[in-house]
């Protein structure tokens, strides 16, 4: 039998390790249309910054997983559409493959299908490992001295902090009102007073409606970086009948199972449930990814296994200051249909004296019922501890009154008497 994989990076090269790991006599086949696979997308910003080398990136290659997992891996190998009467795809110029399971791994892609001038030679996007290349060998050879970045997510924010450290300035433009998509105007306000301190400036709603070669939205500029959020690659799924969700990625269940039989998907390209919510949503972050992926490749060997969903934990670095959050904001809580309380705090990582440094905590859980909706905390260092603690416990449901009781760790060199995830639901208690 034959299990073939259409993507060759995160989610796709799980779900093949996976089904070999359950079945040693499937045949496994993975089509990649890129030259390369198992790579570090979200170490695309270190290696543009000049803090890791571009072979770092790379997990795994086509030879190790051949040799090492007997797992087929074809680079160069564009999918143009997907037959399932007949259970085989067809390739770019012509040859046929065929499958006995199919898992859809075709991941996203920056949306920049309305933005005349995309294709000028100094706009980039900062998507594949391609990309980075690409970006990186223009700031070394034309120099560019400004730069716009048209996006302030994750990839815009971590593009618009390397361009700054290879010395351009830069302007980041946000269509929306707020950053980091996490619709929290306080969040928004901190990040760009952050950024202003290493002469980052940071627009919001300005749309870029176009690229030309010497502006963007009227921002000077001769490098632009075009980072407006991603787009799942679900052409090939829909045109083959598969049906996609509500968020527009590709519906699948709890086995990454879709509509059609035998026909999995995983990874950027599909969608998931919010465990807060218990709707379905779209986060394209390499976590979920690797998870669903490594599902999809186990189901499709025969396992029973399930990926019950996320509650949008994510993570990102900008000069210095970690900034995490999970689940709902208060803005995204009351649109969801909640009855919102938040409490935000600022306490120390550790004692003052032995170099504690400042570090923001803000939960936000439903008046009615008491549980915890999300959270989000700010910190040079152990932003990312306490965002799982938070995460952990929005995976069990917890009420606010269960987490202000945990049994958090207490020694001056790594953490206070009193954390201040357990001083913020303390305030968070009587907000509600």
């Amino acid at each position: 039998m034959r299990l073939l994989i259409i993507g060759g990076v995160a989610a796709g090269l799980s779900a093949a390790a996976r089904a070999r790991r359950l079945d040693p006599s499937l045949e496994i086949v993975v089509l990649e249309k890129g030259a390369d696979i198992s790579y570090s997308a979200c170490g695309l910003p270190y290696y543009l910054e000049g803090r890791a080398a571009a072979g770092q990136l790379v997990t795994y290659t086509a030879d190790y997983f051949r040799k090492e997992r007997n797992v087929a891996i074809r680079t160069g190998a564009k999918v143009v559409s997907i037959v399932h009467p007949r259970r085989e795809v067809a390739l770019e110029g012509g040859e046929r493959v065929h499958y006995d399971k199919l898992v859809i791994a075709t991941g996203a892609r920056p949306d920049i299908r309305q933005i005349p001038g995309s294709t000028l030679p100094h706009v980039f996007t900062l998507h594949t490992l391609d990309d980075a290349r690409r970006l990186k060998r223009f700031l070394s050879e034309k120099r560019p001295r400004r730069a716009v970045v048209a996006g302030g997510g994750y990839i815009g924010l971590e593009a618009a902090d390397a361009l700054r450290r290879n010395g351009l300035t830069v302007t980041v433009l946000e269509q929306g009102p707020h950053v980091l998509g996490r619709d929290d105007a306080w969040l928004t306000g901190f990040v760009r007073r952050h950024l202003e301190r290493f002469r980052v400036e940071v627009r919001c709603g300005v749309r870029a409606p176009s690229v030309g070669e010497t502006e963007v939205a009227g921002v000077p500029c001769d490098l632009a970086v075009l980072a407006p959020g991603l787009l799942p690659g679900t052409e090939l799924a829909a045109e083959a009948g598969v049906q996609l969700g509500p968020s527009g990625a590709i519906r699948v269940d709890d086995r990454m199972m879709t509509n059609l039989g035998a026909v999995f998907a995983a990874g950027d390209c599909a969608e998931t449930t919010h465990l807060v919510t218990g709707r379905p949503a779209y986060i394209p972050l390499g976590t979920t990814a690797n998870k669903m992926g490594r599902v999809a490749g186990a189901n499709a060997a025969g396992g029973r296994e399930r990926f019950p969903g996320v509650v949008g934990t994510s993570i990102v670095k900008l000069f210095g200051i970690g900034i995490a959050q999970t689940g709902l904001s208060e803005l995204q809580a009351r649109r969801e249909g909640f009855s919102p309380a938040t409490a935000r705090i600022e306490s120390y990582s550790h004692p003052r004296y032995l170099g504690g440094r400042a570090t923001t905590v803000e939960l936000v859980a439903d008046r009615n019922s008491g549980r915890l909706l999300g959270g989000l905390v700010i910190g040079e260092e152990g932003a990312a501890g306490r965002i799982n603690v938070i995460a952990a416990a929005l995976h069990a449901r917890m009420s606010a009154a269960d987490f202000e009781q945990m049994d958090l760790a207490y020694t001056p060199p790594y953490a206070p008497v009193w954390d201040p995830l357990l001083i913020c639901a303390q305030q968070l208690r009587k907000a509600l």
